[in-house]
């Protein structure tokens, strides 16, 4: 299936910002790369915040969609959470990975409201994610997944500075530790 223009932009945009930064690429590299008229490119996304919502809004959905496989799968809750750190290490593992685009496209776009709602959202996707796998294993408190989102996020921040994915396996097993007390598994 072809891409749309709408979809090959963004492709290309999302791209740039993933690995240069949102400020540092400007919308006419946008629309060199894309190779795209500057009226087309506003004619899908009026503005660059415009675009960089879609570019945050698209990752969100696939980010979501790579851990759906997990979460509805037929696995115990405790390998679902094991899964899910797994996962992130693969991502964590690649050469071009930097790090939490959501906490990036903040730092550099923090004044625009698009932006930070649509990373809010993805956070508070990630934490009902685990919410949601440790009600699988009957915990209803809501600390435990905030523990393990916590370990998530940390895992991803400490990933991008230190540049060693190893970090998302210590967290994954401090994930289990927490899924292991809060289910009252003997460790």
């Amino acid at each position: 299936m072809k891409e749309t223009v709408s979809e090959q932009i963004l492709a290309v945009a999302g791209g740039l910002f993933y690995r240069e930064g949102i400020r540092a690429v400007g919308i006419d590299r946008i629309i060199d790369e894309a190779k795209v008229a500057k009226a087309t490119l506003y004619r899908h996304f009026p503005s660059k915040d415009h675009l960089v919502a879609a570019y945050l809004r698209a990752r969100h959905e696939r980010v979501l969609a790579s851990l759906d496989d997990v979460v509805t799968g037929d696995a115990p809750p405790r390998d679902k959470i094991g899964s899910i750190f797994l996962r992130l290490h693969e991502k964590a593992d690649s050469p071009d990975f930097r790090g939490c685009a959501f906490a990036m496209a903040v730092a550099e776009h923090e004044a625009s409201e698009r932006v930070v709602t649509i990373a809010r959202l993805h956070k508070a996707t990630v934490q009902k994610i685990f919410l949601d796998v440790m009600a699988q294993a009957g915990i209803t408190s809501a600390a435990p997944a905030a523990h393990l989102s916590l370990l998530y996020e940390g895992a991803l921040a400490t990933v991008a500075v230190n540049r060693d994915p190893a970090a998302v396996l210590v967290a994954r097993d401090c994930a289990l530790s927490v899924f292991d007390a809060a289910s009252g598994t003997p460790q």
